[in-house]
């Protein structure tokens, strides 16, 4: 599959499962929830496309989804509000996509069986 499909079918999962996750906590500011489609996209699309290209192990996962965290902390701390909620919105929406693919993964996986 190229590159350019895969990060699109990882984009656009992550930014519906980040805007609920975001709506679930109770985020209704529209400055808010677009923001966060446009920081998924800084992010996302960056480090995915490194992923596919250049490094793929778990050691370089987990230093870039942290990269990607402090950075949509700051993201997050500029439209949020305090730093408190900031960092809460960017670990739960990070954890909460970053499993679902997981499990993505492992049906699809487990399907080829």
């Amino acid at each position: 599959m190229k590159t350019e499909v895969t990060m699109l079918l990882t984009l656009v999962p992550t930014i519906v499962i980040e805007l609920a996750v975001l709506w679930l906590l109770g985020e209704r500011r529209r400055k808010v929830l677009c923001s966060s489609v446009v920081v998924n996209v800084l992010t996302n699309m960056p480090l995915c496309y490194y992923l596919l290209t250049v490094a793929n192990s778990w050691g370089i996962i987990a230093v870039g989804e942290l990269l990607v965290v402090v950075a949509e902390t700051l993201w997050y701390r500029w439209f949020a509000g305090s730093w408190q909620q900031a960092a809460v919105y960017s670990v739960l929406c990070n954890a909460v996509s970053f499993l679902a693919g997981l499990l993505f993964q492992l049906v699809v996986l487990l399907m080829r069986y």
